[in-house]
C-alpha cells in the first residue's frame, strides 16, 4: 500500500497538470480541484477522514501557500522559522529550538518557496544578489541567503510577530518591565523626549520600540522608516510608513535607509521613527534629533548602553569622516534616554536599563543610570527573579515641563 507521503507527491503532480496557467485560478478552484482528485483517490486507497484533510491541507499549502512552512506560519505559538536547506526545519516555541520532522521534498522546491517570498514584496534574490530582506503578508520578518554564500542553504528565517500587537500593559504581565517605570516612559514619549532602544538580537527591541509608540498622541504625523516593514503602529491616522528597496537586474535603483531619512524630512514630520540603525544612515538620523524632530525614536544592536553609544560613533564614521569629538556632541544632544532590553538566561525578555544621556564633557558622553535590573535568583522553575531597581531622578525636565508632565 502507498504511503501517505507517496499518494502526496502523486497527487501534487496530477494537481499541478491539472491548473489552467493561462488564466489565474482563485484558491476555491483549486481546493475543488483537490477534493475531486482526494474523492477519485479514496476509491483506490481508502483514506480515513483525518488523512484526507490533512492531505487536502497540504496540497493546498504546496500550490498556493509556503508548503512544509504554513502551518508554522499559522501557528501563534511559533516566533522563528530557521530552514538550513530542505531537511533541516528548526522552530522556536517559547523562547526554545525544535528540530521539525517536516522537510521540503527537494531543493528546487524550497527555491520556489523563497522566490515567492520575495517576489510577493516586490525583490529579488538569486546568484548574483544572495542575500535578501523581506516579509510575509502577515508581517513576518524574512531573511534569505542563498548559495554560493550559504554552503548548506537556500537559508530561510523567519520572525513571526504577534497578530495583535503586544502592548505596553502585555510587557507588564511578561514580567518585562514594570507598571510605574511603563508610565514614566509613557510621560517622557508625550514630552518629546528623544529615545533609543538597544539589545542584543531576540531581546524584543522591535516590539518594545511599537508598544512605546502607543503613548504618541494622536494628532501628531509620524514617519516610520524600515528596511522591512515590522512596526504594527495602530493608534496613529496619519501614519507615513516607508521601507527601503534591493537594486534589481532590471534598473530598479536602490533605495537605502540614508535616503528616506533624507526625504522623510521634507514631509513635515513631528517625528521620525527608524526601525534600526546598522551603518552609516545613523548619522542622518543624529541630524534628525538635533534638528527640531523631538521625540523620534530609533533601535540598534547592543550589549549595553555604553555599548550602543560606541557603536553609534563607529556607525556615524561609516557615513562620514568628522571628528569623533563632533559625532559624541552630536549624539549627546540628540538623545535623551536609552532603554537597554536583554534576554537572560530563562529565555526571558526584560528590560535591563534606563539611562539619562546628560551631554558631553571631558573628551566622554556623560551617561546616568535611572533604573537598573537587579537579580535576585531563581524560582522553582528556574526563571530568572529580580526587579527593576531606581537609581536617580531624570536631570533634564524642561521637556517635561513645557508638556506640562512634571
Amino acid at each position: 500500500m502507498n504511503s501517505i507521503q507517496d499518494i502526496k507527491s502523486e497527487l501534487k503532480e496530477k494537481l499541478a497538470e491539472s491548473i489552467d496557467y493561462s488564466r489565474e485560478s482563485s484558491d476555491e478552484e483549486i481546493r475543488e480541484l483537490i477534493d475531486d482528485m482526494l474523492i477519485r483517490e479514496s476509491k483506490k486507497v481508502p483514506l480515513s477522514l483525518t488523512e484526507r484533510d490533512k492531505l487536502r491541507r497540504e496540497l493546498f499549502h504546496a500550490i498556493r501557500k509556503l508548503d512544509v512552512l504554513q502551518e508554522f506560519v499559522d501557528d501563534p505559538q511559533v516566533t522563528e522559522i530557521m530552514v538550513n536547506g530542505p531537511d533541516n526545519i528548526f522552530v522556536e516555541r517559547g523562547g526554545r529550538l525544535y528540530k521539525s520532522d517536516l522537510k521540503f521534498e527537494n531543493g528546487e522546491k524550497l527555491q520556489n518557496v523563497v522566490q515567492q517570498i520575495v517576489s510577493d514584496c516586490n525583490r529579488v534574490v538569486n546568484e548574483a544578489s544572495p542575500i535578501v530582506d523581506a516579509r510575509l503578508q502577515n508581517g513576518a520578518r524574512v531573511n534569505v541567503v542563498l548559495n554560493p554564500v550559504a554552503l548548506n542553504g537556500p537559508i530561510l528565517t523567519i520572525r513571526r510577530f504577534p497578530d495583535k500587537p503586544i502592548t505596553m500593559e502585555n510587557l507588564i504581565s511578561f514580567g518585562s518591565v514594570t507598571s510605574q517605570v511603563c508610565e514614566w516612559l509613557g510621560r517622557l514619549v508625550k514630552a518629546k523626549y528623544n529615545i533609543f532602544i538597544s539589545g542584543g538580537t531576540g531581546s524584543g527591541k522591535t516590539t518594545f520600540l511599537n508598544a512605546l509608540s502607543h503613548y504618541i498622541p494622536a494628532e501628531e504625523r509620524i514617519i516610520t522608516i524600515e528596511d522591512s516593514a515590522e512596526l504594527q503602529i495602530c493608534s496613529i491616522p496619519n501614519l507615513v510608513r516607508m521601507e527601503t528597496r534591493n537594486a534589481n537586474v532590471e534598473g530598479c535603483q536602490e533605495i537605502t535607509i540614508r535616503d528616506l531619512i533624507k526625504t522623510s524630512l521634507r514631509m513635515r514630520p513631528d517625528r521620525i521613527i527608524v526601525g534600526e540603525v546598522r551603518g552609516g544612515e545613523a548619522f542622518d538620523m543624529m541630524q534628525c534629533l538635533n534638528t527640531g524632530h523631538d521625540g523620534s525614536m530609533s533601535t540598534g544592536h547592543a550589549n549595553s548602553s555604553t555599548d550602543m553609544l560606541s557603536r553609534l560613533e563607529n556607525m556615524i564614521l561609516m557615513g562620514m569622516e568628522i571628528p569623533l569629538d563632533a559625532i559624541r556632541q552630536q549624539i549627546a544632544s540628540g538623545i535623551d534616554i536609552i532603554v537597554h532590553l536583554g534576554r537572560l538566561r530563562d529565555k526571558s525578555r526584560k528590560v535591563l536599563e534606563i539611562v539619562e544621556v546628560l551631554g558631553f564633557a571631558e573628551g566622554k558622553i556623560q551617561l546616568k543610570p535611572l533604573y537598573q535590573f537587579t537579580e535576585t535568583g531563581e524560582d522553582a522553575e528556574g526563571r530568572v527573579q529580580g526587579e527593576l531597581v531606581k537609581k536617580g531622578e531624570l536631570t533634564y525636565v524642561e521637556k517635561l515641563q513645557s508638556a506640562g508632565l512634571c
